[in-house]
Order: structure tokens, then sequence, then C-alpha cells
């Protein structure tokens, strides 16, 4: 089977069928995968958006970014070791193989933990509110869940059990990987698979139910009743979302027979919806809620950080105002020395000519 033959998707319903490769391309000798870079992509919008809302949440962007930067840092790292963990087996004999990333390997739920420990610690030196945070940290997270999924996609994996919906896919990489572990799959999840037919795409799933997860917060985000709410969603949404489609997966994480995510999933659901339930309740026993965004504090630190922004942007201005004008007195400088450089060139023209005619003058009168 040829390279292109073995990487190829196909959706037999809708008779579609093209290569889908890991690795996009290599750079001095190294493999960059797909997989890194919709990772990346998507780390890279999640924080642009962030940046965009920080001053709407009562934020100071540069302290805040700093936050956000590291928990997503804590976010990879966590997924990583969490993955790793849960599937010690395949790591314990050749310890390199816990840092290729690129390979994919990454569990939501450590992505989850590591960003909160390491965010929040960020967070605290740099003396940024939490609760604020965390609701861009949620929406955030809805954005880089929403396009790193595509990197299952190009690695041919998070798919599920059979369908005869039209866009059940395969391929002979995911023909191999059932087929590898179907005993283990019909023993330990209780999902019974035929290799051979379509299988759920899961990665999509996954990836439509944060992009309509996000649009959801975006749009509420003027509604939300109380700092955090965003977040609490978040993980709700998300949780309820990935109960099910963690169900019909044949790669989960497995204790035993039990679905790790999917237990996370469902505690998630419930602790988001107790948490939001009190908080309203609470607010509505005191009667008012004061968001941090119009708190004296969070207007003081925005109002210096602009102060220092518009003198920063001030200085730049003087300083190619200066540049400028350095330039401009060379140019004049150059066209002086030029005339002046003309002029005696002139004097010496004419200096000439006298002495040839006093010459020739000379001559005739001899």
């Amino acid at each position: 089977m040829s390279n292109a033959e073995w990487n190829t998707i196909s959706f037999p319903a809708l008779n579609i069928e093209f290569p889908v490769y890991s690795t996009a391309f290599t750079l001095f000798g190294v493999e960059i995968k797909w997989y890194g870079i919709m990772i990346g992509i998507g780390l890279l919008l999640a924080i642009v958006y962030c940046f965009r809302k920080m001053k709407a949440v009562g934020l100071e962007s540069d302290r805040a970014t700093d936050a956000v930067f590291f928990g997503f840092v804590g976010a990879i790292i966590g997924a990583r070791l969490y993955y790793v963990v849960m599937s010690w087996d395949s790591y314990k004999d050749d310890l390199s193989k816990i840092f290729s990333v690129r390979d994919g390997g990454l569990a939501i739920y450590g992505g989850l933990i590591g960003a909160l420990l390491v965010g929040l610690i960020a967070a605290k030196i740099r003396k940024v509110k939490i609760l604020p945070l965390l609701d861009l940290t949620g929406m955030g997270f809805l954005i880089g869940q929403a396009v790193g999924r595509w990197g299952n996609f190009f690695n041919h994996e998070c798919f599920g059990s059979n369908t005869s919906l039209p866009w059940g896919m395969t391929s002979p990489r995911i023909q191999a990987s059932l087929q590898n572990n179907a005993y283990k799959i019909l023993s330990e999840t209780g999902v019974n698979v035929d290799p051979s037919l379509p299988v759920h795409p899961c990665f999509l799933y996954e990836s439509l139910w944060c992009l309509a997860g996000f649009l959801l917060l975006h749009f509420y985000f003027k509604h939300r009743k109380f700092d955090g709410e965003l977040f609490f969603i978040y993980v709700g949404w998300y949780g309820l979302g990935r109960f099910f489609i963690e169900g019909l997966r044949t790669d989960s994480l497995m204790v035993g027979h039990l679905r790790i995510s999917q237990l996370v999933a469902a505690l998630s659901v419930i602790a988001a919806v107790v948490v939001i339930i009190a908080m309203r309740l609470k607010i509505r026993s005191d009667g008012e809620y004061t968001f941090y965004k119009d708190s004296e504090e969070s207007k003081a630190l925005i109002a210096e950080a602009e102060r220092k922004n518009a003198e920063a942007e001030e200085k730049s201005r003087e300083k190619k105002a200066a540049r400028k004008a350095k330039k401009d007195n060379a140019v004049l400088d150059d066209k002086d020395k030029l005339v002046d450089d003309s002029d005696g060139n002139d004097d010496e023209d004419k200096s000439d000519s006298l002495k040839e005619a006093a010459v020739e003058e000379e001559n005739n009168n001899g």
C-alpha cells in the first residue's frame, strides 16, 4: 500500500476521498505536524480574542495577558501529563515518547487542570483578579478546542463507533487502529465495532460543539450575572457535550471499564450547575452585584495603563519626528555642499578663461 493510500480518508456515503497527512512540511530536517500547527492556531486566536476582551471584564491587558499566556502553557503541559499518566503502558518502555506532543496525545481535562494551576499562580504573582480572568479563559478554551480538534483529523484519530450517517469516515489508518484494539474496545468499552465500516468523526462533533459554545458565550457576554459565570457555563457546556461524545469514542482513556473523561464530564456539569445556581440565589438575596469592571480598583488600573500607553505612543511619535528632522537636515546639508562645490568650480572655470584670454592677447601683440 502506498503512502497516499495509507493516508486516504474517505466518506463512502458522500463518495468523497482524499489523502490527509499528519506532516505539514519538513523544516531543517524536522517534521512539522499539522497537529501542532492546529493547536498553535487555536492558541493564537484565543489569545487575540481574550486580549480584545480584557477591558470589557475590567482587566489591565499587560498583566492579564501574562496570566493568560502562562495558563495556556500550563494547559499544554497538563494535557500531556494527564494523557501520559492515563496511558502509562504506552510510554514506560520509551520515556522519550513523552515529549513527542506533535504526534498527538493531549487530554483536555488535564489541560484544564494545568491551565488553572499555572494560570492562577501567574495571576496571583501579577495581581490579576481571578474571576474575570476565568471568564476569558473559558472563552479562550472554546476557541482553542474548536480549532485544535482538527489536529486529530490530520492524525486520523479521535473517532467513534460505526455509523451509517452521511459523514461517517474511514481510512486504512483508522481501520488498522480499530483492528489492533478490537479486543480492548469490546472488553473495556462494550462498543462493537467493524473496522471495515465508517465511524463517527468525534473530533468534528467536539469542534462544532465548542464553536457553538463560544458563540453562545460571546453573545451572552453582556448579559452575564456575575464575574466567573462564563467560565462555569463553559465547564458545564463542554462537559455536557463531552459526556455524550465520549460515549461514542473507541479510544477513550479507561480505568477498568470506566471511561475517565465521561465521568469527569458528568461531574463537571453537576459542579457548574450547582455553582451557577448558588451564585444567582446569593445575588438575588443580596439584591445587587458589582462587577469588577465597575470597581474603583479596575478603573484606576485601566486609566493608569492607558496613560502609560499614551505616553509611550507620544515618545514614539517624538522619536520618529526627531529621526525625520535629522534625515531632512542631512539632505539639506548635502544640497548646500553640492551648491558650494558648484560655485567653486564656476570660479575656477572663470579664472582659467581669463588666463587663456591674456595669453592669446600677448601673442597677438608680439
